[in-house]
């Protein structure tokens, strides 16, 4: 695949809109791991092949295992997951597809269950972020160690 263009050189203020985005996540309280999860995932269900090599790469180097970054796509259907990071990555997912069905109150009730509302506010944004990260990086076909 070649880069069709480098959001940064094109149009730099873009860029550094998102990168204050990225900035205000590293200072949440959200373990830093399942930060990186939800971006994983995210991109996955986007198709963003440029963001899933690189959170993957920073959750390993994060210490994040190789079978559960496997299993990512299918985290519902294993036991690799605790409870916590199954709502977050719930509330991930709602967020993503939210032209689908929204977010359901179950889902956001049982964010509430293991996150305050500064908490579940944090995972909302996350979810946002590498959504907004992923609308860049798909259609100028940002390129791995490239852009």
């Amino acid at each position: 695949m070649k880069s069709r263009m480098s959001i940064k050189e094109a149009e730099p203020r873009i860029y550094k809109a998102m990168a204050l985005a990225d900035k205000q996540i590293e200072e949440f309280t959200i373990d830093p791991k399942l930060k990186e999860l939800i971006k994983v995932r995210v991109s996955q269900i986007n198709g963003c092949g440029y963001c899933i090599d690189s959170h993957s790469g920073d959750a390993l180097a994060l210490g994040e295992s190789t079978q559960r970054l496997l299993a990512l796509a299918a985290w519902w259907e294993t036991p690799f997951f605790s409870d916590e990071e199954r709502a977050a990555l719930k509330l991930a997912e709602e967020v993503t597809r939210i032209s689908e069905h929204g977010v359901s109150d179950e889902t956001y009730e049982n964010a509430l269950k293991f996150f305050d509302k500064q908490g579940v506010a944090q995972l909302i944004f996350i979810a946002i972020t590498i959504n907004g990260w992923n609308r860049i990086a798909i259609p100028v076909h940002m390129v791995i160690g490239v852009d």
